[in-house]
This record gives C-alpha cells, sequence and structure tokens, in this order.
C-alpha cells in the first residue's frame, strides 16, 4: 500500500512559489540576483491598517473566531461589495479565508465530484488548475492567444461548455498577463453563460483596484445581475493593501454555498488570523485615497518595462490593461543559444538561463499554460526594474 495519496502525483509545486524561493536562496549565498518572481507589492501595509491591528491586540482579541470570519469584517465586506461592485450581500453569504487561494480552494473542495469540469482561460495563475484537481475535477484550459490580447471569445467559452462543466473560472485583469476584459466584452462572455445554466462562475478579482489607462474594472455578476444566484465573487485584501503576509481573502456567493464553504473551513483551518481579521476591517473601511496614488506608480513601472522590452529584438511585450505584470513573448528567441552556450528550446530555459547568466528570475510562461513566454512582476523598485531590463537586454543581445 502506497503512503502517499494517488491525489498528490495529480498536482505540482506552486512554479512561482519555487523561482521566489530559489531567487532568496541565491541571493543567500551572496549572488546578485534581482527577483521579479513574486506578485507582492512592495509598498508596507498602510500604517492606519497596522494601528487596528496594534488595538485589537491591545483589545484582547486574540481567540478563534468564528470559523469563516467575525461578523464586523463580513459586514464591511457587504458594504464593500455594494460600494464599489452594486452587489448586495448580507453576512451569510460572505466567506473569510486565509487568503484568496483558500476561498477559491474550499469551493472547489465543497463543490467537484470526480469527472467535474473547470474551464479556466490561458494564461492562468498557475494555483487553479492543481487545485481542481485537488477537488477531483478536471480543469479545461481554452487558450485565450496573443492576437486577442490573451483573451477568449464567446465563441471558444461557447465551444468548451459541455455537460460536465460545473464552473467557469475568471480572472480579470489577468495574473499573469494584465489583461483586463471591457464591460462589453465581459457582457459577450455572460450572454454565453446566460444559455447554460448549469455552469457555476467563479471570479478572482483580486486585482481590481490595479487598472490603468481609464480601464473600468467589471465584475460578472455586476454585468449581468441574473447570475448572482450562481457566482461565487472572490477577492481579497492581499494586492490592493499591501497585505501579502496577513492573508486574508474573501467572496460573496449563494447561502448553501457558503455554508458548504463553512463546513469545509471548519475542518481545516478554522479562522483566519483574528488579528488579521481586525486589519482588514480597517482596510475596507478606512482612507481609500493612497490607492490612487499606487497605482500610478505601477503605471509608472509598467510604462518602464513595457518600454525597455519591447526595444529588445526578439520579444514582444503587450502593454497590460491592470494588475503588476507584464507576460512578454520570447518566440523571437527560440533556437538560439545563450553566451554560456544554454540552448533556448522553450520558455523554461530561457528563464533557468536568465537567472544563472544575468542574475534576474522570472516565471517561464509554461507555468501559466501558454507559451513561449515568460512573466515579470513590476511590484518592486523603480532602480530594480530599471537593472533588471539591462540585465535582460544584455543577456538576449548575447544570444546567437
Amino acid at each position: 500500500m502506497a503512503f502517499l495519496s494517488d491525489t498528490l502525483a495529480r498536482v505540482k509545486p506552486s512554479p512561482t512559489v519555487a523561482v521566489t524561493q530559489l531567487a532568496n536562496e541565491l541571493k543567500a549565498q551572496g549572488k546578485d540576483v534581482i527577483g521579479l518572481g513574486a506578485g507582492e507589492p512592495d509598498f508596507d501595509t498602510p500604517d492606519n491598517i497596522k494601528e487596528a491591528a496594534i488595538a485589537a491586540i491591545h483589545a484582547g482579541k486574540t481567540k478563534y473566531t468564528a470559523p469563516d470570519g467575525i461578523i464586523e469584517l463580513k459586514q464591511a465586506i457587504c458594504a464593500k461589495f455594494k460600494r464599489e461592485n452594486g452587489l448586495d450581500y448580507e453576512p451569510a453569504q460572505i466567506s473569510v479565508s486565509t487568503g484568496g487561494k483558500q476561498v477559491l480552494y474550499n469551493a472547489f473542495m465543497a463543490t467537484l465530484n470526480p469527472g467535474d469540469e473547470v474551464i479556466i482561460p490561458a494564461p492562468y495563475w498557475v494555483s487553479y488548475p492543481d487545485m481542481v484537481k485537488l477537488g477531483q475535477g478536471e480543469p479545461v484550459i481554452v487558450e485565450g492567444k496573443p492576437e486577442l490580447g490573451y483573451k477568449i471569445t464567446p465563441e471558444m467559452l461557447e465551444a468548451a461548455i459541455t455537460p460536465k462543466t460545473k464552473w467557469f473560472l475568471f480572472n480579470s485583469p489577468s495574473n499573469p498577463t494584465g489583461a483586463g476584459y471591457s464591460r462589453a466584452e465581459l457582457k459577450a462572455l455572460t450572454d454565453v453563460l446566460m444559455r447554460h445554466p448549469h455552469v457555476w462562475v467563479m471570479t478572482d478579482d483580486m486585482y481590481e483596484h490595479l487598472a490603468y489607462d481609464g480601464f473600468e474594472f467589471c465584475t460578472p455578476a455586476q454585468v449581468e445581475p441574473a447570475l448572482y444566484d450562481r457566482t461565487l465573487t472572490c477577492n481579497g485584501v492581499s494586492k490592493a493593501y499591501a497585505m501579502t503576509g496577513w492573508r486574508i481573502g474573501y467572496a460573496g456567493g449563494p447561502k448553501e454555498l457558503i455554508a458548504a464553504m463553512r463546513k469545509i473551513q471548519s475542518q481545516s483551518t478554522t479562522n483566519p488570523c483574528s488579528i488579521s481579521q481586525w486589519a482588514a476591517v480597517e482596510a475596507l473601511t478606512g482612507p481609500q485615497e493612497f490607492l490612487g496614488e499606487w497605482v500610478e506608480v505601477f503605471k509608472r513601472r509598467r510604462n518602464l518595462v513595457v518600454g525597455k522590452l519591447s526595444a529588445i529584438d526578439g520579444i514582444t511585450c503587450p502593454t497590460p490593461e491592470g494588475a503588476f505584470y507584464v507576460y512578454p513573448s520570447i518566440k523571437g528567441m527560440l533556437g538560439k543559444t545563450s553566451a554560456a552556450g544554454t540552448l533556448i528550446e522553450n520558455d523554461e530555459a530561457f528563464a533557468k538561463a536568465l537567472l544563472e547568466e544575468a542574475g534576474v528570475a522570472v516565471v517561464f510562461g509554461a507555468a501559466f499554460g501558454l507559451s513561449p513566454n515568460f512573466r515579470i512582476s513590476y511590484a518592486t523598485s523603480d532602480a530594480a526594474l530599471e537593472e533588471a531590463c539591462n540585465r535582460i537586454a544584455a543577456f538576449c543581445e548575447g544570444l546567437v
């Protein structure tokens, strides 16, 4: 009898975590490495949020809470959904988890049966397919081609739906491309979903506040209210509020689904950190002006990176509408050899050689389900991005 679960063979470790860990290990060895793999803002958590956490500690709010969140945070989330998305939820329709990833995981564990299908547009966040597999489901990947701005069309969505489809997982602005769906584009997708009432919608709206050049964020149940009863609208405080380590994600959805997710969480982690929950209350109800300031910084960094990468022969770098990633194509580099003799046969070889020879850590495109590309997170300093892009340019110039 095998000791490890057969389910474990269906999944792989997170490539983004692996790249970040490797970059940190090389730095610890004294090597000059610029890490552009982690999707983590370099801003500090705002002081008012930190002070709310400190106040919660002093007030003794350090005990267990309800399994899926304190009522005060659920009320703040309801107010946020109403204020920013026009969605009406009550606390019984809200789930709070240890990060956005657990929200999605709980939903899959609570709903998937062997053979159930989940439609995932590619490029996708690396964890989506593996979470589906852990839930005994089957990922159905629909590729958003570069010529489509890395987005899928209504026709592509329609073709992917089968009687086994349980979920359509939607992420905009996207990790890893930063591509955002306009209201019209999203309405065309929701029109398809309206013809298939057995398909539920799971959104990942984590990058909602990081939008540029007039792009207006919208979420499926907001665009098509008739989908409200079969939509799980997921979000969190990690990216917009620079609270990645606080680990708070949340979702709004039908009471029956939220109750099922609560059951899963009650038998796994139980409540998220009580202190982080009180910090999240302040994040959602406190001053929001800094968000616009941070967006301008990210936009400047985006323009810096896109400009420099687009100037490199063999690299094509679209300008994203949101998030803090770029997803350049290295199609023009394939088949070449690096200065140290590495054959660039695919994007994984490119990323490995770039790290070893130029000291720049990026994530290869195959990890996100679409090649030949790589992802850069520009959620770091201008100086680091400038130097990294110069190193990438020099590395590419050395390819023959």
